[in-house]
């Protein structure tokens, strides 16, 4: 149960977040939190990640949900996961759905995270839900190869 409650946090607080883009910088400048670095600017992202695959939206909801009931079906079927992984897969689920959300509501994406390392690279602006993705791949990629992700 806590999987489903860390998936569901991820899910309300990703949401919550995007509501506020949507209502505060939609149609507005974007917000300089630290000059050259981080912004809060609204974007749509009708692609994936890092805007590849433009307009392909019924290819992303099926994508979504077969990765979702696939992490979903290991988790259940593998009861010698360690807690860490269990977590990492969770925060996967949770960012996953997140987005998902928003293609079926919207048809696309918010994303409002922009960073920019002082005019050396300008990151694709990106959203909590892809945050928790990212932070949770790179987790699993460590317990994988360290063979830490099994009692």
């Amino acid at each position: 149960m806590l999987y489903v409650a860390i998936s569901l946090i991820i899910i309300i607080l990703d949401q919550i977040a995007k509501l506020y883009a949507i209502k505060l910088l939609k149609m507005n400048a974007p917000i300089v939190i630290i000059k050259d670095f981080l912004q809060l600017n609204y974007v749509e992202n009708f692609g994936a990640a890092f805007g590849i695959l433009q307009n392909k939206k019924m290819v992303f909801i099926i994508i979504t949900t077969m990765v979702v009931i696939g992490i979903i079906t290991y988790i259940r079927t593998n009861t010698n996961l360690t807690i860490t992984m269990k977590i990492a897969l969770s925060m996967v689920i949770g960012g996953a759905i997140g987005n998902l959300i928003d293609r079926i509501r919207l048809g696309y994406v918010v994303d409002f995270i922009d960073v920019k390392f002082w005019g050396l690279y300008d990151f694709p602006v990106f959203n909590l839900a892809d945050s928790f993705i990212v932070i949770a791949t790179l987790l699993i990629c460590y317990l994988v190869i360290f063979n830490k992700y099994e009692f």
